[in-house]
């Protein structure tokens, strides 16, 4: 046949003369991606340096065992895609039948760098077969096994598709056609463990290198813990209490206090240093309603310099919509082009609609501000009682809270004798003095505590009965508002007749402490809230209550004007040591039998 005439002829070519074309051999090499050498043995490229070496702990894995799978082996993208012949040192590569289907492979295993072949000549040596797959790669180990098949393994993935090519190819070792000088080479992936292990320690440390990227990452985009927070000790107690006077570190300050509150620094050795720093808190709140007052002033008066600013700009775009209107008459209106007339009514509407947006919002502020205004009139009383009786049921829950404390604090004290009585049988005679000593103190205590118990119960019925008197006035309150309401449309009528008479009034006024109607009205306000509170108010609650009223109201101007009504007011101290506060109580009803 011709493929038999083709080998025969292939098989009669003398293997012992020189190349007559070195420049092809070394063209064809290179096609195949391997160190091109000459026919004496010496390597054309002088930097290729092949590597042998024995491979151990592999064993030779026949690629026709049961389970392996056979697919077509891939073609590198720099293999030629019609195979030429080899000439090496030792021995001849002839390609294969190109009509001939490609041989099969097994499955490639992950990390592969290990090459079965099989079908080597029967005197086929290591070194023979080290020159001709050296050229595909650095070899590691070459395992040769006595049944005409070996082991090969590359230092790179890559190696491992170059020597795949040479699946198929027959060898001759130097010029002879004996049989055990020929073969046909059946290249195929083999399983390593070296390989698998390698493949594996790779993907482990991509892992940690990915799991390392993620965790930069996390800590990159993480929020910064917070400062810690210092142990607590006496030195820093003063610091901190020394921060809680200063408005700027003031956060500081109470995050701290909250922390140690929160660990159980507070005992007994420490109680007096914490409370000193809690009543410094509580000094921070007024400071805070005085800068929200100062603030919601500055609000005020931004808010007149904007209804001021607005009025103008309305002004404004009133003078330039009355322009607009002047030129669209018939004297000036005549004289303009058509372009020009286009144009000043465009910008007439424009104008119109902006004035008209303006105007609606400074409407709909003046509205707000009397919306406000009747709202504040009728809900001040009923906000004021409401507050009270809000103050008194607090005052109650906390008298409840204290009587269950002292309760519970009674129980202890009897347990606590109940041991000492157990523990006095069995103790001797020498410490029942001691004994008995405690047990006087225990009793005397307890005698103490059950009168403050009686004490705190029988001021806890008071307040009871304060509130249900509150309750009774907001109701008559609520009865005189409806009566004022009725009497409002009465009182136009009485305005001729008031006018005339104000000449005397005015003359009795002024011979009174009392000099003008505003300070009559601050006088009733002030008897009715002290009314209320019988045991007195400072003079800044007053102040606060009053300022929601009339926010001009300073604190100077009551005082004095309660000084001067002595008989009327009178200002009692009330409290021991840091403790002592101002408090002024309503004294009208033995005032008037003394006047």
């Amino acid at each position: 046949s011709a493929d038999g005439g083709r080998n025969l002829s292939l098989d009669s070519i003398p293997m012992g003369l020189p190349m007559s074309d070195p420049a092809a051999w070394t063209t064809a090499m290179n096609n195949l991606g391997m160190a091109p050498m000459g026919m004496t043995g010496q390597p054309l490229l002088p930097d290729f340096d092949p590597a042998l070496g024995m491979m151990t702990g592999i064993p030779p894995i026949n690629p026709m065992m049961p389970g392996l799978g056979i697919v077509p082996p891939p073609i590198p993208p720099d293999m030629p895609a019609v195979k030429e012949i080899i000439h090496c040192k030792s021995c001849t590569l002839f390609p294969p039948n190109p009509h001939l289907p490609p041989p099969a492979t097994r499955e490639r295993p992950p990390g592969c760098k290990t090459v079965f072949v099989g079908g080597l000549p029967e005197n086929g040596t290591e070194q023979i077969i080290m020159e001709v797959f050296e050229q595909c790669g650095e070899v590691i180990a070459i395992r040769k096994s006595k049944k005409n098949f070996c082991h090969i393994r590359f230092a790179e993935e890559f190696m491992v598709d170059k020597a795949l090519y040479l699946s198929g190819y027959r060898i001759r070792l130097g010029s002879s056609t004996d049989k055990k000088d020929t073969g046909r080479l059946h290249v195929d992936f083999a399983q390593a463990r070296d390989d698998l292990y390698e493949w594996e320690c790779k993907q482990r440390m991509l892992a940690r290198e990915e799991r390392h990227r993620r965790r930069l990452e996390e800590e990159r985009f993480r929020p910064p813990s917070p400062p810690p927070v210092v142990h607590y000790s006496d030195h820093e107690c003063s610091v901190v209490a020394e921060k809680l006077k200063d408005d700027t570190k003031f956060l500081e300050a109470i995050q701290t206090l909250l922390t140690w509150i929160e660990r159980g620094e507070v005992n007994r050795r420490t109680a007096n240093n914490f409370y000193s720093m809690i009543q410094s808190a509580n000094s921070h709140i007024r400071r805070l309603v005085n800068e929200k007052a100062a603030h919601e002033k500055e609000m005020e008066e931004a808010k007149e310099k904007f209804k001021l600013a607005l009025s103008g700009i309305l002004v404004q775009f009133e003078q330039i919509v009355a322009v607009y209107h002047s030129a669209s008459k018939q004297k000036a209106w005549d004289h303009f082009t058509k372009a020009q007339r286009k144009n000043i009514s465009v910008w007439c509407k424009q104008a119109e609609e902006i004035r008209n947006i303006h105007n609606d919002e400074l409407m709909g502020i003046r509205r707000e501000e009397e919306m406000e205004m009747s709202d504040e009139e009728i809900e001040d009383l009923s906000e004021m009682k409401e507050t009270e009786e809000s103050a008194l049921v607090s005052q109650v829950e906390a008298l409840k809270e204290e009587n269950d404390s002292l309760r519970w604090q009674l129980d202890a004290y009897r347990n606590e004798v109940e041991l000492l009585k157990q523990e006095q049988g069995k103790a001797s005679r020498d410490e029942d003095t001691t004994k008995e000593q405690q047990m006087k103190l225990l009793q005397q205590a307890l005698q103490g505590m059950q009168k403050h118990l009686l004490k705190v119960q029988d001021e806890y019925k008071k307040r009871e009965v304060e509130l249900e008197k509150v309750r009774e006035d907001k109701l008559k309150i609520e009865t005189l508002l409806e009566n004022l309401k009725e009497q409002e449309s009465s009182t136009s009528r009485v305005c001729a007749c008031s006018q005339e008479k104000e000449c005397p009034v005015e003359k009795t006024l002024s011979n009174s402490p009392v000099k003008s109607e505003r300070e009559v009205l601050l006088v009733g306000i002030i008897s009715t809230f002290l009314h209320v509170h019988p045991f007195g108010a400072s003079i800044e609650y007053i102040c606060s209550y009053l300022q929601r009223l009339d926010s001009k109201i300073c604190t100077a101007e009551v005082e004095v004007l309660m000084t001067r009504l002595q008989n009327t007011f009178r200002q009692e101290l009330s409290g021991v040591g840091a403790s002592l506060e101002k408090r002024w109580k309503f004294c009208g009803f033995d005032g008037l039998k003394m006047t």
